[in-house]
């Protein structure tokens, strides 16, 4: 038997092989440790971020239900807190967000999931391959260009076919808002189509399915969990588009279900207090907190009811 080393002799090759294996292992260890406490920073980061936002919408917002009752805010249907006499009613700009939100998600609903078919269940690879980053380009441009393009371009199409009145229309901004949401719904969605398995479409077709049948009877539910998932995405981001809705909706708090009149929307309103020249910690200074509060909730509600929707048919297909 080979003995162990004295002390002052070099280390046999053994004795080298297991100490450097337990160096690796050390390293290993160490590195796993780092990216462990890296990973769960991250986590806490977005979590601390989510919590501020809240506290401070929360804090500010019950500053201004002291001088406001919260019935009034949510009931009222005049909202005129830079002119005399004041009024704290935000359901115009409910409305009006509703409605913008509401056009763009019918254009991008409609556009995203035909073209998402088309992509998934009709086009060649090489076709797939052009159209696709042709339409995630969408995505990619600025929104103020969007709502000078809305401005500029699509309220003097509508104009000469629709009795618009004004320049400022909602119509106009939710048909643009849907374009540029449009490749958030079809790039999700197509997605998800193309993650459903090849044999339910062969069943299907093997049944005398047509093509269309097969995409929409088969493909479209397998995939849907996705494709409500892509929807509300969009339409989140729909409701907290500021530029379009500012360029070109106008900045009229009217509560109204006519898509030809002049709208506000609560992010253009937040906009419009937050650039102007009102003092800070001033009544009118805190309803862009109150009216942000109101946009957190209506999305987080969204978000909630999208998880549900999404859970339900996932138990179901």
């Amino acid at each position: 038997m080979a003995s162990l080393n004295r002390p002052g002799q070099p280390k046999s090759g053994f004795l080298q092989s297991v100490e450097a294996r337990r160096n690796a292992r050390r390293w290993v260890r160490a590195e796993q440790s780092v990216i462990v406490i890296l990973l769960v920073a991250a986590t806490f980061v977005s979590v601390l971020t989510t919590i501020g936002i809240i506290v401070t919408l929360i804090k500010e917002s019950f500053g201004f239900f002291q001088d406001v009752s919260v019935w009034e805010f949510i009931t009222g249907t005049k909202w005129a807190p830079l002119f005399e006499p004041q009024s704290f009613g935000v359901l115009p700009l409910i409305g009006g967000t509703l409605l913008a939100a509401g056009i763009a998600g019918i254009v991008a609903l409609t556009l995203g999931l035909g073209a998402a078919i088309y992509l998934s269940e009709y086009a060649p690879d090489r076709v797939r391959r052009i159209i696709k980053p042709i339409l995630e380009v969408l995505a990619g441009i600025p929104t103020v260009v969007y709502g000078f393009f809305a401005l500029s371009f699509v309220t003097p199409l509508l104009q000469s076919f629709l009795p618009i009145p004004v320049i400022f229309n909602v119509l106009s901004a939710g048909i643009v808002m849907g374009l540029m949401i449009m490749p958030m719904v079809s790039t999700l969605s197509e997605d998800a189509m193309v993650a459903v398995p090849r044999p339910l479409r062969d069943a299907a077709y093997a049944l005398g399915a047509t093509r269309f049948e097969v995409a929409v009877k088969v493909v479209v539910p397998a995939a849907l969990p996705g494709i409500v998932a892509s929807f509300i995405l969009a339409l989140s981001r729909a409701i907290g588009e500021t530029l379009i809705v500012t360029i070109a909706a106008g900045a009229t708090p009217n509560l109204t279900l006519n898509p030809l009149e002049s709208i506000q929307t609560m992010t253009a309103y937040i906009v419009q207090v937050s650039l102007g020249e009102t003092p800070q910690g001033t009544l009118v200074f805190k309803t862009i907190f109150a009216v942000g509060l109101v946009l957190f909730l209506m999305t987080l509600a969204m978000n909630i009811a999208g998880r549900w929707i999404v859970r339900r048919y996932t138990e179901r297909y």
